[in-house]
């Protein structure tokens, strides 16, 4: 183990999952001791995601994911056990011991140092004959020196091995180049670059480490951006790209661009607060990484028909969040680089100052679909409108909204107010129904969640199940004769975790889901909490393990007599075959 028990079980004790959670998701109490929030691992209408306070773990019932404050620091912020340690540590002020090498923290420094050495060889090409292309564009665009420099931009030869060698030159090998997304491999066996005749674009994270990349092609050729793909260090959808610069800003929100280009242009304008997703629209683990850093965002997308889907979109998610939402309505420009080369810095300055509050914004949406003087689109405008304003959550601001609509409409007040609340109560009413059914759905779920274990030998993976079980709330039950050796277990993945709390605890050691986290997978671990969820009477331990025990062994048996008369059978089916 990397880090010292002691220390480990001190880190847990500081770092109470509640509070930790609840900077990441917004828990309530809706029943029992447990404390219920949106699943921050998959998308979700409804909270399934559960956290209990006495037993310092969290299980989502539609996911299946589960496990201790350590676990759910290496899964919301892709982690590796030591990384979350550290930044548990940190957190709560907890200097860190000394630690014995550790496999997966020496790759992903590795990969990090590739990465890093990437990016110095990718700016190092801007200065080379070969690197007059990329030059040409970023003056085309009128990106400064400078902003390459604070960006780190770079330029990616259209050659099929130059960074491959320039690496190798450094140390590193193809797999560890491979691992890191930077080649691939050919139908040779060979590999060749992924990045080729590209401005590159460094992905920094918010400790400023080089995790990936995302190059634009120079020329023609699609795909117009490419992003590096997944990697030990690399989750494009847990990640921003400038966001290690925009946290730094003292504007006090964060504007949220669709292209790596946009943002340069901004930053370079002097709006150092701008950021963008990588490829992808945003997604709700990039909008929780903006919350820990701001409370307002202005959207500031394309202004097409894409650019304003996605905002919608963007929209939803941010709002459950509690931020602050704003929509940039940009007018002669088709994006905000167009915008500021147009029209200048200080006029995008006064169109941030007068950006839309994100009601405004989907109310003019909605408005533009219909044309008022005719009364059958009325209709249809207040039925869109008056749903729109009945989803509001504060009724002062229901009632404003109300009277615009009605004004924009030409129908007196009351009656679109009234509208307004009759579909607001149904609202409510439905949203009540949803969580009745979601806790009764929740109340009859099988403790593994939305990823039921499926097992060979379901009897015996029962009694392997109840062994865990106790052995983990009654240690002492360790120094019971006749435990089985993890083999035995007809599951591979209870196998495991046996295994693993049978070492800890043979040692003298606890056995929970901090002191386990290096130990299991995330799966592993997953499981461990499901399987903790089922009850399991304590007060005869000692019969209920033997008990356990002695049906793992009889199904063992079984399974061998099985084994061995199938084997008979097949003998004597070969011997009838040679006489006949």
């Amino acid at each position: 183990m990397a880090f010292p028990e002691n220390f480990i079980t001190e880190l847990t004790d500081r770092n109470d999952i509640v509070e930790v959670v609840s900077s990441y998701v917004r828990l309530s109490k809706r029943s029992g001791a447990n404390l219920f929030g949106l699943c921050p691992f998959h998308s979700e209408k409804t909270p399934s995601f559960s956290v209990s306070p006495d037993k310092q773990i969290y299980h989502c019932f539609g996911c299946g994911k589960g496990g201790g404050v350590i676990n759910f620091i290496m899964e919301v912020e892709n982690l590796s056990f030591p990384e979350a340690v550290e930044f548990l540590a940190k957190r709560v002020g907890m200097p860190l011991p000394e630690e014995t090498n550790d496999r997966e923290s020496r790759k992903r420094a590795r990969m990090l140092a590739l990465n890093k050495e990437a990016a110095r060889f990718f700016y190092s090409q801007l200065s080379t004959p070969a690197g007059a292309a990329a030059c040409d564009y970023m003056r085309q665009r009128q990106l400064s020196p400078a902003t390459a420099r604070r960006f780190g931009l770079g330029f990616a030869p259209d050659s099929w091995n130059s960074l491959t060698d320039a690496m190798k030159e450094k140390g590193f090998t193809e797999y560890e180049l491979a691992d890191a997304g930077l080649v691939r491999r050919g139908k040779n066996g060979g590999v060749y670059d992924t990045f080729r005749n590209r401005l590159m674009f460094p992905v920094i994270d918010v400790r400023g480490n080089v995790i990936g990349f995302s190059g634009r092609i120079l020329g023609e050729g699609e795909p117009k951006y490419m992003n590096s793909p997944e990697t030990l260090v690399f989750n494009k959808s847990r990640n921003l790209f400038a966001l290690n610069l925009a946290k730094k800003s003292k504007c006090g929100y964060i504007i949220l661009s669709e292209g790596n280009i946009d943002v340069a242009s901004l930053h370079q304008a002097g709006f150092d607060s701008a950021v963008a997703s990588l490829g992808t629209s945003l997604t709700p683990e990039q909008a929780r990484l903006l919350s820990r850093y701001t409370d307002q965002v202005i959207i500031a997308y394309d202004n097409d028909g894409a650019g304003i889907k996605a905002a919608q979109r963007a929209i939803g998610i941010l709002e459950k969040l509690d931020l602050k939402v704003k929509v940039l309505r940009l007018e002669g420009a088709k994006d905000p680089d167009e915008f500021i080369k147009r029209k200048g810095p200080e006029a995008f300055r006064k169109l941030l100052e007068g950006s839309e509050n994100q009601v405004d914004y989907r109310l003019r949406q909605v408005t533009a679909k219909y044309d008022l003087s005719v009364d059958e689109q009325k209709v249809d405008f207040l039925k869109e409108a008056t749903e729109l304003v009945a989803r509001l959550p504060g009724t002062v601001e229901r009632q404003v909204y109300a009277m615009r609509v009605a004004a924009m409409a030409a129908v007196p007040e009351n009656v679109v107010a009234d509208e307004v609340e009759r579909r607001r109560k149904r609202l409510l009413s439905s949203a009540r129904r949803a969580e009745d059914r979601q806790q009764a759905r929740l109340d009859r779920a099988p403790p593994s969640g939305g990823k039921a274990m499926h097992y060979a030998d379901p009897a015996s993976a029962a009694a392997e199940e109840g062994v865990i079980r106790l052995l983990y709330l009654e240690p002492g039950l360790i120094r019971e004769p006749g435990l089985p050796p993890p083999e035995e277990f007809s599951s591979p993945e209870l196998g495991h975790i046996y295994a693993a709390m049978l070492e800890k605890l043979r040692r003298g050691e606890t056995a929970n889901t901090a002191t386990l986290s290096e130990a299991l997978s995330g799966e592993e671990m997953s499981l461990l909490v499901s399987l903790l969820q089922k009850p399991e009477l304590l007060n005869r331990s000692g019969q209920s393990l033997r008990d356990y025990i002695g049906r793992i062994k009889e199904r063992r048996d079984e399974a061998g007599q099985a084994g061995d008369l199938r084997a008979l059978a097949n003998r004597y089916r070969e011997k009838k075959g040679y006489e006949g």
